[in-house]
């Protein structure tokens, strides 16, 4: 038993593996799940640990992916570039910068690895880009044959659509070829609005917008709204006292200071939040896509997100906002709204709807298993789909009602891991 203990960015899951080993390259992946399948040992590769769920754990072999961070190539000609599975999203922006060429959409968290983000879902918002997972355009694999093999549309599709998100299931992501655009400019607007007027603006500030979000502070009729549009400029970043000061102190220092009050005193929450959501002014700024996209998130929590059908998400939110006040749930963290296009992943949460995203938020240490359950409940009962490395209930039986080609992808997985040696607890209880 190794002493090794590797555990989730919010300490959510732990693992203590009885092996570990940091590959370099898929043929020495290959040679690791070779050996794991020789002493009958089920293989993990973990990232940053960014997942709140015990997607990666393992209590048998641990790949790490921190020597599987080459950039292989990079083609603004073809529009696509081929990266390892552990380079961190933020290097692999940097990288593709330097060439001319960016990423359509990202989320706002760009420190996981590659095969990381995309095998859970990672996502933004956007009108007409989707996800992670939905960029991909070839993948790389280890399978538990310890075969290395590559996938895409035109070539075993089927191990594709499926293994986009895959959560590890079909085999160990080595690389990953991604669809890049020329490199673009962001114009941000961000501003408060009434909770109410966002909801009646919907359909306005989903069309007039390449990608539009918004966070709702329980226990109040307010938000603060993210507008970024693709403009020919020029950049004018937000001034280094600006970004300092709410990006860094307001959005994480005071923020930080400030949940940790209303922890030790719950009852303060609804007065804290109503400074909070005016805390943030009005600002607008112009700079390259992905530090647009991305912001510092170092305040610890713990997240449920739920993909629901677009046309049911005022309703939902109505609910969600009726049952905080009904149950007298307190909530310091603002609740995240996005949105994305329908796409043809098998096992994305966006797959064939037009979706909405809805994130929960408690602060770490703080009581959240009634405030989740209770708009879990609301969630469900629009056929929501969990993130799949965010907090959840949900079981085989329920997602096979909301994923119409679960079947055909575990029919694939069937193909390529029968003894499941890539399985895990979190598997077996969404999987099998």
């Amino acid at each position: 038993m190794t002493d090794v203990l590797w555990h989730t960015w919010a300490d959510t899951h732990q693992a203590r593996p009885r092996r570990t080993a940091t590959p370099g390259g898929a043929a020495e992946v290959a040679a690791a799940v070779s050996s794991a399948a020789d002493d009958d040992l089920r293989v993990r590769m973990v990232g940053t640990g960014h997942s709140f769920t015990d997607v990666a754990v393992t209590d048998g072999l641990l790949l790490s992916p921190t020597s599987l961070t080459r950039v292989r190539s990079v083609d603004p000609e073809a529009g696509t570039a081929t990266v390892e599975a552990g380079l961190p999203l933020c290097d692999f922006n940097d990288v593709l910068a330097e060439h001319g060429v960016a990423l359509a959409n990202m989320g706002d968290i760009a420190v996981q690895t590659m095969a990381g983000a995309v095998q859970t879902g990672t996502h933004g918002t956007g009108r007409d880009a989707g996800g992670l997972a939905s960029q991909v355009v070839g993948l790389e694999m280890v399978l538990a044959d310890g075969s290395v093999v590559e996938c895409s549309a035109e070539r075993d599709p089927d191990l594709f659509h499926a293994a986009r998100v895959g959560l590890g299931a079909f085999g160990v992501v080595t690389a990953l070829t991604m669809a890049v655009r020329p490199s673009f400019l962001l114009h941000a607007r961000e501003e408060p609005m009434p909770f109410e007027e966002v909801l009646e603006r919907l359909p306005e500030l989903r069309a007039d917008n390449d990608h539009f979000e918004f966070f709702w502070f329980p226990h109040t009729g307010n938000t603060n709204t993210k507008r970024n549009n693709i403009t020919r400029g020029p950049a004018r970043p937000l001034s280094p006292f600006r970004k300092w000061l709410d990006d860094d102190f307001l959005s994480n220092t005071l923020f930080e200071g400030v949940n940790r009050v209303c922890r030790r005193f719950p009852g303060a929450v609804p007065a804290v939040n109503r400074i909070s959501s005016r805390a943030l002014s009005a600002r607008s700024y112009t700079d390259a896509s992905h530090r647009v996209f991305a912001s510092v998130r170092d305040v610890r929590f713990v997240e449920m997100e739920y993909a629901v059908p677009a046309e049911h998400l005022v309703d939902v939110l109505r609910e969600a906002r009726s049952v905080v006040d009904r149950r007298g749930h307190r909530v310091s963290f603002p609740v995240e709204v996005r949105f994305a296009p329908a796409d043809d992943v098998w096992l994305s949460t966006a797959y064939g709807r037009d979706t909405a995203y809805v994130a929960v938020h408690m602060y770490k240490g703080t009581p959240h298993e009634d405030y989740f359950a209770d708009l879990e409940a609301v969630f469900t009962s629009v056929g929501g789909r969990p993130h799949w490395g965010k907090m959840h209930t949900r079981d085989r039986a329920y997602l096979e009602e909301v994923y119409p080609r679960l079947g055909e992808a575990l029919a694939v997985r069937d193909r390529v891991d029968p003894g499941r040696r890539f399985g895990n607890a979190y598997l077996e209880r969404v999987l099998d």
